[in-house]
């Protein structure tokens, strides 16, 4: 936020600094009046820009091991209070600035509705008791009612407020209002709404003297009704301290050729902000090297593997469910061809075989101690525990193994314990090998 925030100062600085050396004083006023509104979302929108480019990395087929073994020091967290601060200070700003700006609108609309008012040429003239100097706001145009009415307020002074109205100036005054609300920390914009005004006059003036007006005699006019006097901030006024600047630029006459010179300008320096203030992401693109492909390619199982799998994996899938024979070498075989090989070579061969491996002999039960031969009468036997689930029934081998934490796989795919109790149900031949696992005690079970 605070870099987006340096970024837009700086832009609108460069472009407010280009107007005032090289445009404020040419007689290109509609040209500047659309380059000052301009330069405020060029300076708030260029920093929002993102240009991404993709560059093309090798993907590296060595493995990267993360050793997640070392402890690590966490921070304990800090609770930064300045952002709150800031926002808070920027909040009370933007509150002050909205009530001064709502006061301002409330008493241009207290005096449109409280005082007299006719209209003439599609304009709204509002007549008020209080001396004022000439000033429009919208489609009004506030007067002095005694003035008025005794016709000391020469014609074109009247048609002076005339051009503000119809040209709709107040319309760029309330729209960098609305943005000082917002970027009221921004000085920049104090500035530039003190010229937006300022051409708002160039504007009015040239089309009072396209009229037909003696310069000379307008700005003897314009210098009886400049004052120093306070005007709404919303209003376009006759102001005296533009009154000298608007003298000189009165007597000026800019050829079409340097308006177009100077536009053009524009054009390198909007190309080096856009590339200087905006924002350039670079994306990396994987893609596989001839080495890689070649190391990827090595890694999945060979023709001849595939086809020693299907071979086998064939073989016994066509064998029956109850009559099954394996042999553990083959299976192993099986096992390594088939994690070596792609999705694709294993959607297209054979499916890994769906069978258990044999169960081991029952183990024997231990002989009961003889009872000892001694003087006194041997003690009558204790009840028997009850016997432990016969070893020989799968399902009940199957509990037992579960019961001790066993893991089930059929092949090199692990099964849950339902899944494995279920199949084990419908088959009637089955058989479970845990010869290569430790021995585990199913009768403690």
């Amino acid at each position: 936020m605070e870099m987006y925030l340096v970024k837009s100062a700086v832009i609108l600085t460069v472009l407010y600094g280009f107007y005032k050396l090289v445009l404020e004083n040419e007689s290109m006023h509609v040209f500047k009046r659309f380059y000052l509104l301009g330069s405020l979302p060029a300076a708030f929108l260029i920093p929002l820009v993102t240009f991404t480019s993709y560059v093309e990395v090798p993907v590296s087929s060595a493995p990267v091991f993360v050793n997640n073994s070392l402890p690590m020091a966490v921070p304990e967290a800090s609770v930064n209070l300045w952002p709150f601060v800031l926002w808070g200070f920027y909040a009370l700003g933007v509150v002050f600035f909205s009530i001064k700006f709502g006061k301002n609108l409330n008493q241009l609309i207290s005096k449109i509705k409280n005082n007299p008012k006719f209209t003439r040429d599609s304009i709204n003239h509002i007549l008020l008791k209080t001396p004022v100097v000439p000033h429009t706001f919208l489609n009004y145009v506030f007067l002095n009612k005694q003035k008025f009415e005794a016709k000391e307020i020469p014609e074109e002074v009247i048609a002076h407020e005339h051009v503000h109205a119809k040209q709709k100036h107040s319309i760029d005054i309330l729209l960098v209002e609305l943005l000082q609300i917002v970027f009221w920390f921004n000085p920049l914009l104090y500035f530039i709404k003190r010229s937006i005004k300022l051409n708002h006059e160039f504007l009015a003036d040239r089309a009072v003297l396209n009229r037909g007006t003696d310069t000379a005699a307008y700005q003897n006019i314009l210098l009886a009704f400049s004052s120093h006097a306070t005007t709404p901030s919303l209003a376009n006024s006759i102001n005296y301290s533009f009154i000298k600047k608007r003298f000189t630029v009165m007597k000026k006459q800019t050829s079409t050729q340097v308006i177009w010179l100077r536009s053009l300008l524009l054009v390198p320096i909007l190309a080096i902000l856009l590339y200087g203030f905006s924002t350039r992401e670079v994306i990396q693109k994987e893609v596989l090297t001839e080495q890689t492909q070649t190391e990827f390619q090595q890694d999945k199982a060979t023709k001849a593997e595939v086809e020693e799998y299907n071979k086998l994996a064939k073989k016994y899938n066509s064998m029956s469910k109850d009559n099954m024979r394996i042999i553990s070498a083959e299976i192993d075989r099986m096992t390594v061809i088939y994690n070596k090989m792609t999705p694709m070579q294993k959607e297209n061969g054979e499916p890994f075989p769906n069978f258990l491996p044999p169960p081991p002999a029952p183990p024997a039960p231990d002989a009961p101690d003889a009872p000892k031969v001694g003087k006194n009468p041997p003690l009558p036997p204790l009840p028997a525990p009850p016997p432990p689930a016969p070893l020989n029934d799968p399902i009940e081998y199957i509990k037992a193994l579960h019961k001790s934490g066993a893991v089930f796989f059929i092949g090199p795919h692990q099964y849950n314990y339902e899944r494995v109790l279920e199949m084990a149900k419908k088959t009637t031949d089955l058989n479970i090998d845990i010869s290569q696992y430790p021995k585990v005690n199913l009768l403690g079970c």
